[in-house]
């Protein structure tokens, strides 16, 4: 995929709109940020499971480039995305984007 395509992605998730926040574009549900594009077009930051964030460690660890402290812990997950199918990324935009949807919201999305 490619930053455009990760972006046309995210906004077509209901609700979701795009937002700048501090040096990057961020992808956002009822303010609440589900991914971030950071600068230079490699890499997006998704909010995932911790669960999903290790099996991601073990499948793909190429692909998972660690965050500081918190962010780590928090479910944050940096990604160079052109290291990684983009099935699975999308999936994984899909997921963070359920991560911080109101449940209403969910009903049959992806």
């Amino acid at each position: 995929m490619t930053e455009d395509e990760i972006r046309a992605l995210a906004l077509s998730l209901p609700l979701a709109e795009e937002h700048p926040h501090f040096d990057r574009a961020s992808f956002r549900v009822k303010g609440k940020i589900f991914a971030t594009l950071p600068p230079g077009g490699e890499r997006v930051v998704l909010k995932l499971l911790p669960e999903i964030k290790e099996s991601l460690r073990q499948s793909d660890p190429e692909a998972i480039i660690p965050l500081p402290g918190a962010w780590d812990r928090g479910g944050w997950t940096e990604i160079a995305f052109r290291s990684m199918e983009d099935d699975k990324l999308a999936h994984l935009v899909r997921l963070a984007w359920r991560q911080v949807a109101p449940k209403k919201l969910l009903g049959d999305q992806p």
